[in-house]
């Protein structure tokens, strides 16, 4: 039984991250929890005296938050009857990412699915603000799906590594359960600056190399480039399904998302992205 959480705005964005929940997991059991959060502006700014009319603005926010959430319900219901699915449901007076760490920190959650749209909606921007933020607090796995993806299941994935994590089963596991189940073909991709490996470099290689031996991984190697842009060159010589990279602290995946604004970022990301945080 997996145990999945689904956050929504209620927007097309958040949708089509909860349509590639329900067809990814289609064949699975699954329990769905579906939040929603809410904060009127009024409790945004410190030290606004609260009364009565702010009150009923929460609640006002509350019941719309309430219709919406009982409308999605009924859409999933609509589209997706699958009797190995059950779903619940939570609106809580929270901001997002407070609310999010505190959910999958007391329930064990599998994975969080979410949408990536930027609040500004500019292309540029890869991910909006929210999704850095779980990608950086969370301990579970993050499967970010892009705005308008056409849900294909993922049988070609893509897994960049520097080979500096010391590869645990909790990093490796999601991998192999993603590959074992939909029979894809793992492809590891290691970037270098035309050095050589170092010893626990080779050390983590050959852990990788061990635990997916059974689903023989390709192991492809660029010397001299960006990981961004062999990230880019690789997604277009192979029609990649699914990326994964683990969030390993002064890593590459850092330089990637954290290190400069988001705008900065030098690819653009057009299937899937599962990060796995590398501690727990």
């Amino acid at each position: 039984m997996k145990t999945i959480l689904l956050p929504t705005d209620f927007s097309d964005n958040a949708w089509n991250a909860i349509v590639y929940a329900l067809k990814l997991f289609k064949d699975e059991m699954c329990t769905f929890h579906i939040l929603h959060t809410y904060t009127p502006i009024v409790y945004q700014v410190e030290y606004v005296p609260i009364g009565p009319a702010q009150y009923g603005l929460l609640d006002a926010i509350k019941e719309t938050s309430e219709t919406k959430m009982n409308t999605l319900m009924e859409r999933i219901k609509e589209q997706f009857n699958n009797p190995k699915h059950s779903f619940e449901t939570k609106n809580v007076f929270n901001t997002l990412i407070s609310e999010i760490k505190d959910f999958t920190e007391k329930n064990k959650i599998d994975y969080v699915v979410m949408g990536t749209k930027g609040a500004t909606g500019a292309k540029e921007i890869l991910f909006g603000s929210n999704t850095v933020h779980v990608f950086k607090s969370l301990k579970c796995p993050v499967l970010a799906i892009p705005e308008h993806f056409d849900f294909e299941y993922p049988t070609e994935v893509l897994f960049p590594s520097d080979y500096e994590v010391h590869f645990k089963d909790r990093h490796l596991k999601p991998i192999l359960n993603i590959v074992n189940a939909f029979k894809s073909r793992l492809n590891i991709l290691h970037v270098s600056y035309g050095y050589e490996l170092s010893d626990i470099q080779h050390e983590n290689k050959s852990i990788l190399m061990d635990y997916f031996k059974k689903v023989k991984p390709l192991f492809h190697d660029v010397a001299n480039e960006k990981v961004s842009d062999a990230i880019d060159k690789f997604q277009m010589k192979t029609k990649i399904n699914l990326l994964v990279m683990i969030n390993n602290k002064h890593s590459f995946f850092e330089n990637l998302f954290f290190k400069s604004t988001l705008k900065q970022i030098g690819f653009h990301l057009h299937v899937p992205l599962l990060v796995i945080p590398s501690q727990q």
